[in-house]
C-alpha cells in the first residue's frame, strides 16, 4: 500500500472529517501532497513537463514550489497517471461556451476512496442511517454508468445516502406531482434526504410551486444542493433568498449547499449550520492573490485553489479554479468543525460559465 493510501486510511479511521486543527492537518497534508506530486511526476508525462517547465526540482522541493494546475487544462489534455487498462470510469464536466469538457480518469483505488470520503463527509450532516431520498431531477440522467456527466456522477454518488430513491421530475423536466406527493405522504413523519443541483431546484421545483396550485410539504427534509449559482445570482436570488423560498414552499429548514467540482470528485466542501463552507480533513482551500499568487489573508478575496489527497489516478491534487473566494476563519466556527471555513464570491471575470445544473439541456434529456 502506498504512502498516500495509508494517509487516507488513517483519516478515514478517525471517523470525524472535521476533527483536525489546521496545524495538525498541515503536517499530514503536506506529506500526502508530496507523495501525490512524486507519483504523478513519475507516471504522467504531461504533468512532468509542466513541473519541469516551472523549474520544480523534484528531488528537493516543498509543496509551495509546485504550481496548481488550472482546471481548464483537463479540457485540453487527457491527464492521467494510470495505463488505459486500469481506467474503470471516466467522469466528464459540463460547459456552456466551450466544445470541450474535462475528462477525469479513475482507477479502482481512486474511485473507492472518493466514495469512502464522500460517505465520511456527508454522514457528518445526514447521519449514518440511509434516509428516504427525493432527487430533484429525472431518472434518465444516470443511464450510462460507465461515462458520467458531473450531474450524473453527483446524483449517483449522493444516492449512497438514500433509499427508496424517487425522482421528482419527469423526462420533460416537469414535477411529477403524483409521485412527489405520494413520497411526502409516505414519509411525512420522518427525516428525508432531498438532493438537487441549485438552479434546477429553483427553476424546476420551487418556481413551479409558487402558483399555489399544488402543495408539497416536507418539514423533516434535509436539502443538499450545489452548482448553478451563476444563473440565480443573475436573477438576484441570494443564498438567503433560496433558503427562505425552500422553507416557504416546501417547509424545509435544514438546507446545505456544497462546493465541489468533477476534477476533484469526493472532495466536497459542505455548508454548515452557520451558512459557511468547510474544508474537511481530506482537502484544503487556499485563496490566491492574482497579482503575485501569494496566499491571501483571512477576509481577503482572491482566486480559489483547491488541494485534495484523493486524486491518485490523475494529477488533480492541486487545482487552480476559476472561482473567487474568501477564507473567513480557521478552527473557530461556531458549529464546532475544525479547519478552514470560507465563502465563494463568484467567478473570475470572463471565466467560462459552467455548472452541473446550468447545462441541463445538453446533459439532461435524452
Amino acid at each position: 500500500m502506498s504512502d498516500i493510501e495509508n494517509i487516507i486510511d488513517e483519516l478515514l479511521a478517525n471517523g470525524n472529517p472535521y476533527s483536525m486543527s489546521a496545524s495538525d492537518k498541515k503536517v499530514l497534508f503536506d506529506k500526502g501532497l508530496k507523495a501525490l506530486t512524486n507519483l504523478h511526476y513519475s507516471k504522467c508525462a504531461e504533468y512532468r513537463d509542466i513541473l519541469d517547465a516551472a523549474n520544480v526540482n523534484i528531488s528537493n522541493y516543498i509543496n509551495q514550489d509546485v504550481p496548481a494546475l488550472a482546471v481548464r487544462l483537463f479540457k485540453e489534455y487527457e491527464l492521467k497517471s494510470i495505463p488505459e487498462s486500469e481506467v474503470v470510469k471516466v467522469l466528464t464536466s459540463s460547459g456552456t461556451t466551450s466544445q470541450f469538457v474535462s475528462k477525469i480518469y479513475l482507477d479502482r483505488v481512486t474511485s473507492v476512496y472518493q466514495t469512502k470520503v464522500l460517505v465520511n463527509i456527508m454522514q457528518s450532516f445526514l447521519g449514518k442511517k440511509r434516509l428516504p431520498m427525493l432527487i430533484i431531477d429525472h431518472p434518465g440522467v444516470i443511464k450510462d454508468r460507465s461515462s458520467f456527466s458531473a450531474r450524473g456522477a453527483g446524483i449517483l454518488g449522493l444516492s449512497t445516502f438514500g433509499r427508496d430513491h424517487t425522482y421528482a421530475l419527469d423526462d420533460s423536466m416537469e414535477i411529477n406531482f403524483e409521485v412527489v406527493q405520494a413520497f411526502s405522504k409516505k414519509y411525512k413523519d420522518q427525516p428525508v434526504f432531498i438532493f438537487g443541483f441549485t438552479f434546477m431546484v429553483w427553476q424546476y421545483f420551487i418556481d413551479k410551486l409558487k402558483d399555489g396550485k399544488n402543495k408539497i410539504n416536507l418539514p423533516s427534509g434535509i436539502l443538499v444542493h450545489s452548482g448553478g449559482w451563476k444563473k440565480l445570482q443573475d436573477q438576484s436570488v441570494s443564498n438567503d433568498d433560496f433558503k427562505a423560498a425552500v422553507k416557504e414552499f416546501v417547509g424545509i429548514e435544514r438546507v446545505h449547499n456544497f462546493y465541489g467540482m468533477v476534477e476533484q470528485v469526493g472532495s466536497i466542501y459542505v455548508e454548515c449550520e452557520q451558512g459557511v463552507l468547510h474544508a474537511p480533513d481530506f482537502s484544503d482551500i487556499l485563496v490566491r492573490n492574482p497579482m503575485d499568487w501569494s496566499e491571501c489573508e483571512v477576509g481577503e478575496k482572491g482566486i480559489v485553489e483547491v488541494d485534495s489527497l484523493l486524486p491518485i489516478s490523475y494529477p488533480g491534487h492541486k487545482l487552480l479554479t476559476e472561482d473567487l473566494g474568501m477564507v473567513l476563519g480557521v478552527d473557530d466556527c461556531i458549529c464546532g468543525r475544525k479547519g478552514k471555513y470560507f465563502s465563494i464570491e463568484g467567478r473570475v471575470p470572463r471565466a467560462e460559465v459552467r455548472g452541473c445544473s446550468d447545462t441541463h439541456e445538453t446533459a439532461g434529456r435524452k
